[in-house]
């Protein structure tokens, strides 16, 4: 089997992740992080849809990373979110990182929305 480097022309991608952080294009970040192809923020979490609502036309996903193990969004922030016209994918962060790198990497259009593992 080959193996490829991943190539990132001008998007940022997720390095790293531990007990509460993030660790996004070099720069460590505490709690929740929103990422995208060129920036990093910190999230209120589930209660906090507003900055995944303003990502509408800017992404076509958002992958959210639902901590160290996988569970289901809140109903409502999907169906907030998919009537913005931004689709959601949830799963854990660990695989949510690892798919917002691979798909970044192929230059779609995404962000990924992260709870930390705990």
């Amino acid at each position: 089997m080959q193996l490829n480097e991943i190539q990132f022309s001008d998007a940022t991608p997720i390095d790293g992740y531990g007990h509460g952080f993030f660790r996004v294009g070099g720069r460590v970040v505490e709690g929740a992080v929103i990422c995208t192809q060129n920036a990093v923020r910190s999230w209120g979490g589930y209660d906090d849809p507003q900055p995944l609502i303003d990502l509408a036309g800017e992404v076509d996903v958002v992958f959210v990373g639902t901590g160290k193990d996988i569970s289901h969004i809140p109903s409502t922030l999907r169906q907030t979110l998919e009537a913005a016209g931004v689709g959601v994918e949830s799963m854990n962060s660990p695989s949510a990182c690892r798919t917002y790198n691979i798909t970044l990497s192929e230059g779609r259009r995404v962000a990924a929305a992260l709870l930390p593992v705990e």
